[in-house]
């Protein structure tokens, strides 16, 4: 037998525990092998049984053979010098109430957590480097003092181009009344009407949509003071999902170059609600679906379909 290595194994013996484990796995498979094939191709019933049972008992007596002659080799291995990579915290694997203290598992978990961690924020490190991202911080320093500070034009525009915008949007689309209020100085409030079907509130920040607000025809848009009401509610659920959905589309249109555009879209995609109790959904081809109608638009195609169907 070969002297043990500085690892600490005994790599001969090592060999001849692999073929030990093969060996056993063999008497073992025999075994079932017997098992499986039990007392046929005999000549009688007293010899089959005989027979079976001496080859069964040779078949277990093999396994016993191989099981304690690699009980023997896995003496004669050795056992590795461990190194412990969270240094002194590693002695305690060594504490005897496991189940009590599982501290020595759960600090090779966060170890291996944190390595992980780490290969992945590498990756993704270097993929953000492959970017031109002119805001990052590798760029912040002498050249961007003398970079001159862009003034953000476009956030405030003069109040005669944000009417010349709606005007045009209302020469646009006949069919939808848009009015334009100033209640608080510059900031304008547009009331859009489409037909007899719905009342939207869309208040806004010079080109730019801030809020929208959609209540039923029928509904009382103003305050008890004659003013606009900005904030309630509507009391129908179908014109609430408008709502929700008329809110959704003003995170997907943005586009702060060209405010114009943005407002002309959206208006483009609160007109398809024309026809929000006579369409029928493209998905199930259904009108009413727990008694509602299909109360949402495709950004792109402005096709009609229910909450629940474009999931």
């Amino acid at each position: 037998m070969a002297d043990a290595v500085s690892v600490g194994v005994n790599l001969d013996a090592f060999s001849h525990a692999i073929s030990g484990i093969q060996a056993l796995r063999s008497s073992v498979s025999r075994v079932f092998e017997s098992l499986k094939d039990g007392m046929k191709n005999r000549d009688s019933l007293e010899g089959r049984e005989k027979l079976f049972l001496a080859e069964f008992q040779d078949h277990l007596q093999a396994v016993n053979r191989d099981l304690s002659e690699l009980e023997r080799l896995s003496g004669l291995v050795g056992r590795p010098s461990e190194s412990h990579p969270l240094h002194n915290s590693g002695l305690l694997s060594l504490d005897p109430v496991q189940d009590k203290t599982p501290l020595y598992s759960q600090l090779l978990q966060a170890y291996k957590w944190s390595n992980k961690l780490q290969y992945h924020a590498g990756l993704a490190s270097s993929l953000l480097n492959q970017q031109s991202l002119k805001r990052s911080a590798n760029q912040m320093g002498a050249s961007a003092k003398r970079r001159p500070k862009v003034q953000p034009s476009t956030l405030v525009l003069p109040p005669h181009y944000v009417d010349d915008v709606i005007s045009r949007i209302g020469r646009m689309f006949p069919d939808m009344n848009i009015e334009l209020f100033r209640p608080n100085g510059t900031s304008a409030v547009l009331l859009v009407t489409l037909g007899k079907v719905l009342k939207a509130i869309v208040v806004m920040r010079s080109l730019f949509i801030d809020r929208t607000i959609v209540r039923g025809f029928n509904e009382n848009i103003y305050s008890d003071d004659g003013k606009l009401d900005l904030w309630t509610k509507s009391q129908y659920q179908v014109f609430q999902k408008v709502t929700d959905h008329a809110t959704t589309a003003l995170l997907h249109y943005q586009l702060p170059q060209m405010p114009d555009v943005v407002v002309r879209s959206f208006m483009t995609w609160l007109r398809s609600y024309m026809k929000l109790f006579q369409a029928s959904c493209q998905r199930c081809g259904r009108f009413l679906q727990e008694g509602l109608p299909p109360t949402w638009r495709d950004f792109r195609t402005l096709e009609a379909s229910h909450d629940t169907c474009r999931m």
